[in-house]
């Protein structure tokens, strides 16, 4: 969810306007993804790097995220959104960690839509946790590291709970993925809009989604054995 702050910047506003404004366009993706029949939403919140920008403006991040806690579970829970945070969470303050434990507490049972935010996430991160995880459950893998297969680091990535993405959508006009979900995205259709974040709404969601339909996902198939599986 890219560009925010150039939001605010072009209508000569603080950055925190921009950030305020992309938390609007969360709750209205939330929303046209769940009326879409979308299963599973993963939202690129705050990443391992953005840790390095000027702290007044992660300051005003941390607070943004508290306060949507504190205002939005409810309304997810009641619309059936299971919501998980994932990523490195001890970077956060306890507050927030209480309320990350709380939120994802009441909201468990819920399987309309599973809603990730991943914050103080990298994918380089999740997969180093995912190997660190690996040792600790068994610590002779390191003496025996032929029974260390795609699957069984597979099962103990930050996200294993859920498919890897069917698409990945980045607004804000780069053409990077930028240490998200390294692993998962292997197979990932990509799409960029030069939309920033907080213009993307339901008509943006519905041109990606009208792009992706076009696409042939062979998952290194040729097309006649695509169309002979159907």
């Amino acid at each position: 969810m890219d560009g925010n702050g150039r939001w605010a910047t072009a209508r000569h506003l603080p950055r925190v306007a921009g950030h305020s404004r992309g938390v609007d366009a969360v709750r209205h993706a939330i929303e046209a993804c769940g009326r879409r029949g979308v299963q599973y939403l993963t939202l690129f919140a705050f990443s391992s790097e953005n840790w390095t920008r000027p702290q007044d403006e992660v300051s005003t991040l941390m607070r943004l995220f508290v306060n949507a806690l504190e205002k939005e579970v409810d309304k997810l829970n009641e619309s059936g959104v299971r919501l998980r945070v994932v990523g490195e969470m001890n970077a956060f303050d306890a507050g927030l960690q209480a309320l990350i434990v709380d939120a994802q507490r009441r909201t468990a049972a819920n399987d309309r839509l599973n809603l990730t935010v991943c914050a103080s996430y990298g994918g380089r991160w999740d997969i180093t946790q995912a190997v660190r995880a690996l040792l600790r459950e068994d610590p002779t893998l390191g003496a025996h590291p032929e029974r260390i297969d795609e699957k069984l680091l597979a099962s103990h990535l930050a996200l294993a709970f859920a498919p890897e993405p069917d698409l990945l959508i980045r607004t804000g006009g780069e053409r990077r993925v930028s240490n998200f979900l390294l692993w998962q995205l292997a197979y990932s259709e990509l799409y960029f809009s030069d939309l920033l974040w907080p213009d993307f709404d339901a008509t943006a969601l519905d041109a990606a989604l009208a792009w992706f339909a076009t696409r042939e996902r062979r998952f290194g198939r040729t097309s006649a054995q695509v169309a002979l599986a159907g």
